[in-house]
């Protein structure tokens, strides 16, 4: 449909919608019509400001077969927070944090909040939610698609924190879905992604939190192959509030000679228990930094960096499973120190996610060790010049690793959709999928599709 053509279907939702309607040519356009990580020339932005007005949305793209875009906080690799020719719907003014049971530290989140918001929110209550690592990040994209956070091995995924959902689905009907009600829906959307509805809340059960030991102690980069190996053995045995990620090749602070950066944190404000469970780390190797300090957990999350225009990050992941530990970190340390090597950082699983059944949500990697990543950036013929050697890495790694992490991966072909969920995972989302959007307008995702 042309833009002449759609002005009576614009018009007509002028009168229902009470947010705001961005279009080409207004101020806001040029900032509105693109997501953190991608550019895009929609028709229309709209930022609901109620329920109602999500609902009249999804009419109004539905009705217009438009491409839908959902955007939570932009970050998504994949773009899928804008488009071109479409309609985008930004949740940004739906961003209202309360806390609606104080005894069972329920919350409820609007679909439109970041984790900075909600960190910060939460924070004068003594609670947090355990969510991702960066303030800006949505917390709708995160959790539908998992949520690995600085308390994942205590307290599991972002998903495994939430309750209930309320979303508005493909003919604009608001469902809630929980244990109790829409169980399969509810199956469906704790891992599934966007590929159902819109989520306009969330409700999650947060935990109390105290000051948490955060920081990062780092190793000189010769070290690299010693340092994994050790830090991944001692994780197997650790206390579950420890919670760690370790970062390699940093192309700011060295490249192949950057340090080998353990961040950490330690659920707990006890400075005896910390050191008795930080101090095996700082044993590893040589210790050429170490900031670990007491830290508010709402400041463990850090601000968001937007790239430049045209500067373009392509972002891979994959699972490891406890077989394959050593193999997928020796060949980790050998990339690192090769010449011009992407960004390299391996984040801890296991406790928590583990207990929890593999198919007890669309979720389905939970018996991975480890969750690796490769991020290469810049313009276009950087990145497209890094191909080759990033494809000749995921080579290497391939007969090591299983699935792919939908929240750290800038592809999304059917071999990516593959990767994320497993046959019979994906079959069960599909038959959801049937059930609440036959037509696929929720396709700007990991994409399920009906058929």
């Amino acid at each position: 449909m042309g833009r002449n053509a759609m002005s009576p279907a614009l018009e007509s939702l002028r009168r229902e919608f009470g947010g705001a309607i961005i279009e080409p040519g207004a101020a806001e356009y040029a900032s509105a019509s693109r997501s953190l990580l991608a550019s895009g020339s929609p028709v229309c932005v709209l930022r609901p400001e109620s329920v109602e007005d999500v609902q009249a949305g999804v009419r109004f793209g539905a009705g217009a077969g438009l491409v839908l875009s959902v955007r939570g906080g932009g970050h998504s690799f994949a773009g899928f927070g804008t488009n071109d020719g479409g309609v985008v719907i930004d949740l940004s003014d739906l961003a209202d944090v309360e806390i609606i049971d104080g005894s069972r530290h329920l919350v409820r989140i609007g679909g439109g909040a970041t984790w900075g918001q909600v960190a910060a929110a939460l924070a004068p209550h003594g609670l947090a939610i355990s969510s991702g690592d960066t303030k800006s990040v949505g917390v709708g994209g995160l959790t539908l698609s998992g949520g690995i956070g600085w308390k994942v091995r205590k307290y599991g995924l972002a998903l495994d924190s939430m309750v209930a959902a309320e979303l508005v689905t493909a003919n604009g009907d608001l469902v809630r879905a929980s244990a109790q009600e829409n169980p399969e829906l509810f199956w469906a959307i704790r891992g599934g992604g966007g590929n159902f509805g819109i989520v306009t809340a969330f409700e999650f059960a947060a935990h109390p939190t105290t000051d948490v030991w955060y920081g990062k102690i780092s190793f000189p980069a010769p070290e690299a192959a010693s340092v994994l190996q050790g830090w991944a053995e001692y994780l197997r045995t650790a206390p579950e509030e420890l919670t760690s990620i370790v970062n390699l090749a940093n192309p700011f602070t060295g490249g192949p000679e950057a340090p080998v950066e353990i961040h950490v944190a330690f659920d707990g404000d006890d400075p005896q228990l910390a050191a008795n469970v930080l101090d095996p780390i700082r044993r590893l190797g040589t210790v050429i930094d170490d900031d670990v300090a007491p830290t508010p957990y709402a400041d463990t999350l850090v601000d968001g960096v937007t790239p430049p225009p045209g500067v373009r990050l392509v972002t891979r992941s994959a699972f490891v499973d406890k077989e394959s530990v050593s193999e997928v970190l020796q060949i980790l340390a050998e990339v690192g120190a090769s010449a011009r090597p992407p960004v390299i950082a391996v984040r801890g699983l296991g406790g928590a996610v583990s207990r929890i059944p593999g198919d007890a949500t669309a979720y389905a990697h939970r018996q991975a060790e480890l969750m690796i990543m490769t991020t290469v950036g810049g313009p276009e013929p950087v990145v497209e010049a890094a191909g080759p050697a990033l494809d000749e890495i995921w080579g290497r790694l391939a007969p090591h690793v299983n699935g792919a992490y939908a929240n750290f991966l800038a592809a999304a072909g059917e071999e990516d959709v593959a990767a994320i969920y497993p046959p019979e995972t994906y079959q069960r989302l599909a038959a959801v999928k049937r059930r609440y959007d036959p037509g696929n307008l929720f396709a700007r995702n990991h994409n399920v599709r009906p058929e």
